[in-house]
């Protein structure tokens, strides 16, 4: 039996030291230090099991190869050949595929898709591999690795293969090179691993996988932080890119220590409604894309489906495109950014008349918080009283319009309902809402208003722009208050003539 070394870890910032305390002393987090039993294994013997080498033996690569260091100059630069899951929104999410030897976390609510969406990558991964569409990338260094291989390994801790199978069925992911497996043991997946060198391998989940070096059990700090960085050396020395399933807390965070994010090379957050079958796949680390990406997927019977063109997901009717469809009081569209892709979000407002003696605040969609703020702000600088009225504010199929540009949008909305006079469907408004009654420009405004005009508005009330900006077929409406542009919404009377309009032809 190996020795061990009693630490005490922060599951929430990764501090480590020798005695424990009740409160964090680099976070200040409470109840998150835990006594970690870490293991200090003979040199070459560390997870091996019999008939199999251990990790150290088994690297194909000398370690005084890696180690040796060389000047900047001399080191190349070449592109690193990238695996294609079959989806091109998750290829995006990951910078343009999946990297030799990298270790991808998948992390999300119980339920909301990642087996579903990792069995399906894991089928198209061996359909294309099987059939030569894919070549599977060697070694940048030029060292013996796994190329070559035409395999793909799915392990799973918490379903046996009789049930893997049966949702491959379901999802069309059934391929004679997909190869399932069913272990909770760390040196059985090590094994299985160093057999096959599979050109992609899957472990669902991190937290059921269990390490009998270590104590602690399934799913602690010790167990998490043993697997990881097993599985990571595991990765690196046979360059196969491996992916990870991660559980989440109450709370949303990804369970186990802080530093399995900082291990893994790049981490994911599905995230999605249980309500609606709307997924989102979103990148939080990524060291070899950005950061800022997103991944739109249709959860159904049959699997996952990619969504390459969302923008009618959260609008009402048929769009701005639609004549037949009237417009419809209390309704307006903004536009907002998530990564690099702008969506239309269709806000919708009721107002009536409340007989409570506090009136009521409903929302969905949008921050709570900001509703009180625009109503106080509609009643002193637009005198449009709504503050004894119960106001319901929502967005269409689960959309999010809670970053700042969608206030004046949320306000529009508010005022329409309130005077009973629609908005135009091909009209939308993006800004944000100062206390004092003055619309400030929205971030990258410019990628905002390019979609709109794709998707066929025809004018956008937005604030002054620093610096002139035409787009073709759109026309820009600038206002610099509140009351200016509801008046050139057509929602009040009597308010001053907007400073300056654009005209895009």
């Amino acid at each position: 039996m190996a020795k061990t070394t009693v630490q005490y870890v922060c599951s929430e910032c990764g501090w480590n030291g020798t005695k424990w305390y009740g409160r964090c002393p680099e976070c200040g987090q409470w109840g998150t230090v835990e006594e970690f039993h870490e293991s200090r294994p003979v040199v070459g013997s560390r997870t091996a099991a019999p008939g199999r080498t251990s990790r150290t033996q088994s690297a194909a690569v000398p370690s005084d190869a890696r180690a040796a260091a060389r000047p900047i100059t001399e080191i190349g630069t070449e592109t690193v050949e990238r695996l294609e899951t079959g989806f091109s929104e998750f290829d995006r999410v990951l910078g343009g595929g999946v990297v030799p030897g990298s270790v991808t976390l998948i992390a999300g609510e119980p339920g909301i898709g990642k087996s579903t969406l990792l069995l399906q990558t894991a089928g198209n991964i061996a359909r294309a591999v099987r059939g030569g569409e894919v070549r599977r990338p060697e070694h940048p260094s030029g060292l013996a690795g796994s190329a070559g291989s035409d395999t793909v390994l799915y392990i799973s801790g918490e379903e046996s293969q009789a049930q893997v199978r049966l949702r491959a069925s379901r999802i069309d992911a059934v391929e004679p090179n997909l190869l399932l497996a069913s272990t909770t043991d760390l040196s059985t997946v090590l094994g299985l691993i160093e057999k096959h060198k599979p050109a992609l391998a899957i472990v669902d989940s991190a937290q059921t996988i269990v390490s009998q070096e270590v104590d602690g059990i399934s799913g602690g700090s010790t167990q998490v932080r043993e697997v990881a960085s097993a599985l990571i050396d595991t990765a690196k020395s046979l360059d196969i890119p491996v992916f990870l399933v991660g559980h989440v807390t109450k709370d949303g965070s990804i369970a186990g220590p802080r530093t399995l994010e900082h291990l893994v090379d790049v981490v994911c957050q599905f995230e999605g409604d249980s309500e609606t079958a709307l997924r989102m796949l979103r990148a939080v680390k990524n060291r070899f894309g950005p950061t800022d990406e997103v991944g739109c997927f249709d959860m159904s019977g049959e699997g996952i489906e990619e969504v390459t063109d969302p923008a009618g997901l959260f609008l009402s009717g048929s769009g701005p495109n639609a004549a037949d469809d009237a417009p419809i009081e209390g309704t307006c569209v903004t536009f907002t950014l998530d990564g690099h892709r702008s969506l239309p979000i269709e806000v919708q407002a009721l107002v009536t008349t409340s007989v409570l003696p506090t009136p009521r605040r409903a929302v969905n969609g949008v921050d709570p918080s900001r509703i009180a703020m625009l109503t106080a702000v509609l009643y002193r600088h637009s005198k449009l009283n709504l503050l004894a009225n119960d106001l319901y504010v929502s967005t269409i199929a689960g959309g999010q319009a809670k970053e700042p540009a969608s206030d004046l949008a949320i306000a529009s909305a508010l005022a329409s309902a309130a005077t009973s006079k629609p908005i135009a469907r091909t009209t939308c408004a993006i800004g944000e809402i100062s206390l004092t009654g003055q619309i400030r420009p929205a971030p990258r405004m410019e990628y905002r208003l390019r979609e709109a005009a794709r998707l066929g508005f025809a004018t956008a009330v937005i604030a002054p722009l620093r610096k002139p900006l035409h787009i073709d077929g759109l026309r820009l409406v600038e206002a610099g208050t509140l009351q200016d542009a509801l008046a050139a919404l057509g929602l009040t009377s009597g308010a001053k003539t907007p400073k300056r309009q654009a005209q895009g032809m």
